[in-house]
């Protein structure tokens, strides 16, 4: 069943990221989706906020990913793992590109979220946590958290 926010403000969006932190642990993978424009990398500052990762976390689209290793002075405890296939989607085989990001190999001991992912990296894991962001005219972003197998139907009731 999924889990309907509305957020206000960008800085909400942020915020929603931090509390949605304290649900994720090492080898979760979010997919997050939407327009450009809509929220997804304000929504994952927040989870590295949250998750009290070293360094800005910023849009990886030009990198495709980043990698922000734990900071134990923040509280840190899991490194995060950003990545943006916006760009791959234009590649003759997006699936390889992804292939050569090399996520599976940091999949297991870090939370992995991948901006435009959908359709490219759920084969990483046997659940994940589909996240799709809109931005209405107003600004208000309207998050749906579509838990995708695993315990994540259990988690995001503790979401409140």
């Amino acid at each position: 069943m999924s889990h309907v926010v509305k957020l206000p403000t960008v800085e909400d969006t942020r915020e929603f990221g931090r509390r949605l932190a304290g649900l994720l642990r090492a080898g979760d993978l979010v997919l997050l989706t939407g327009p450009l424009g809509a929220g997804k990398t304000a929504l994952t500052q927040g989870i590295g906020a949250g998750l009290g990762v070293l360094g800005d976390v910023t849009s990886p689209t030009f990198v495709i990913a980043r990698v922000h290793r734990p900071d134990p002075t923040l509280g840190g405890r899991v490194a995060l793992v950003h990545a943006d296939a916006y760009r791959l989607g234009a590649a003759t085989d997006p699936r390889a590109e992804i292939d050569d990001l090399d996520l599976d190999a940091s999949v297991d001991d870090s939370v992995t979220v991948v901006e435009w992912g959908e359709g490219l990296v759920e084969q990483l894991v046997d659940a994940h946590l589909r996240v799709r962001i809109d931005r209405r005219d107003d600004d208000t972003r309207v998050v749906e958290l579509d838990p995708v197998g695993g315990d994540w139907a259990r988690r995001l009731a503790d979401l409140g």
